[in-house]
């Protein structure tokens, strides 16, 4: 099977679904069949994916072939013995983000076309340091973000079950399930403990929302950017040629909370804002860059500000990064998640799915962001109660000069404004 950039994704498993265009799906009733006759074919092609493609050529210091000779030794009765035994092969490498997902597993991970989900609406990942299970962030507008879940949260228990040595599969398998239904989460805060009861929903999600601010320095376009999908790059499009119509003076560029996507979503999002300049450059196993770069074709040249909290992870990385390194705007905030790791999703036989890391990336200047995030050129903090109040008891003032991070980004529009106009002046 032949890899595509539109199946490239940035280390995030979503709860509710998977960013992720998967377009050319194995016959689901051919492969239960080919799969009853031979599980063991299903462990071989698992172990010669990771062979061929990961992106450690020393599998993290696992000696690869000795693993083939063990898994490739047992018997196998069923489907079930050779999932657990893919599952025991792939946690050797000690790397959360690559993944099997069984067919039930891997059906929840595709991408729904009417762009309607189920589930509570967070973002998780596994922290490579201590194991656990931690919300990157909550989906704008879900139950989940409804109810207080924030970025950096550690999932300790899902309906009573401790999440220890439990992965990311199992986690979304457990919190999912029928619109209506509840799932309780405990979830550990700042050394604190706190329960949440979370009713299941179909979540209508769109990735971008825009608007006209007006401010003491005139019109800003404000332009929330909440995930990498398939059609952010279409809706982002149209809101900054809509605002370019009302003639803003400026734009801020809401990263906070987004926990990523497509990789060629946010190299198509970098060409709008930059007209020159290196975007993003992923290295693969042989240290081979494959560099994206600015086509000149950005819609707008105008001052630009972006803000990014803990909760803004890869793709939002790659673009905040992109900006920053191009010297386009002023990154405003406080550090991203840290997450500079690709991804690259296969169909399995049988329906079953393989998530492999296949790629490194780092920013135009050479930094890897991995395990540390982005560093924001003005940082503006918010104190836990500060970001609960604005993001759900206050939330209109979200984007507004009541929100500190925000008003810090128009307040740098402003000098950017003084300091062109006195340019131009010069000239």
């Amino acid at each position: 099977m032949v890899i595509t950039k539109s199946r490239l994704v940035l280390g995030a498993t979503v709860v509710t679904l998977s960013t992720i265009a998967i377009t050319s799906l194995i016959n689901h009733s051919r492969g239960q069949a080919l799969f009853k006759a031979s599980p063991k074919e299903l462990v071989d092609e698992v172990w010669q994916i990771i062979y061929r493609q990961y992106v450690d050529g020393t599998f993290n210091q696992v000696d690869w072939p000795a693993v083939r000779k063990e898994y490739l030794n047992k018997s196998y009765s069923n489907p079930q013995e050779a999932y657990k035994s893919i599952r025991e092969m792939l946690k050797k490498l000690e790397d959360p983000y690559t993944r099997f997902m069984d067919p039930e597993e891997f059906k929840n991970m595709q991408v729904d076309t009417s762009g309607e989900l189920t589930g509570i609406g967070i973002t998780i990942g596994q922290d490579e340091k201590t194991k656990q299970l931690v919300v990157i962030a909550p989906i704008d507008d879900t139950p989940a973000f409804k109810a207080g879940i924030l970025a950096k949260d550690v999932v300790l228990e899902i309906d009573g079950k401790s999440t220890k040595g439990m992965n990311t599969n199992d986690a979304v398998a457990l919190i999912r399930g029928e619109p209506g239904t509840k799932v309780r989460l405990k979830i550990l805060r700042n050394g604190q403990t706190k329960r949440f009861e979370i009713t299941r929903a179909r979540i209508e999600i769109h990735p971008v929302r825009y608007s006209e601010r007006q401010t003491s320095i005139g019109k800003v376009g404000y332009i929330r950017l909440n995930q990498f999908s398939a059609n952010a790059a279409r809706e982002m499009q149209d809101a900054i040629r809509k605002l370019e119509n009302k003639q803003v003076s400026g734009y801020v560029l809401d990263l906070r909370g987004n926990p990523g996507g497509l990789l060629q979503s946010s190299v198509e999002i970098a060409r709008m804002w930059l007209d020159k300049g290196t975007i993003v450059s992923t290295i693969d196993r042989q240290g081979e860059q494959d560099r994206e770069v600015a086509t000149g074709r950005a819609l707008t040249d105008k001052p630009l500000v972006v803000l990014v909290d803990k909760g803004s992870a890869s793709a939002s990385e790659i673009l905040s990064g992109a900006i920053q390194d191009n010297n386009r705007g002023v990154i405003v905030g406080t550090q991203t998640f840290g997450k500079g790791l690709v991804q690259s999703v296969r169909p399995l036989e049988g329906g079953s799915g393989l998530a492999v890391t296949i790629a490194r990336y780092h920013t135009p200047s050479g930094k890897d962001i991995n395990k540390h995030g982005i560093d924001p050129d003005v940082k503006v903090e918010l104190s836990d109660k500060q970001r609960q109040d604005l993001w759900l008891h206050e939330r209109e003032k979200l984007g507004t000069l009541a929100d500190p991070q925000f008003a810090k980004g128009v307040e740098i529009l402003g000098k950017q404004a003084a300091q062109n106009t006195t340019t131009s002046n010069k000239n």
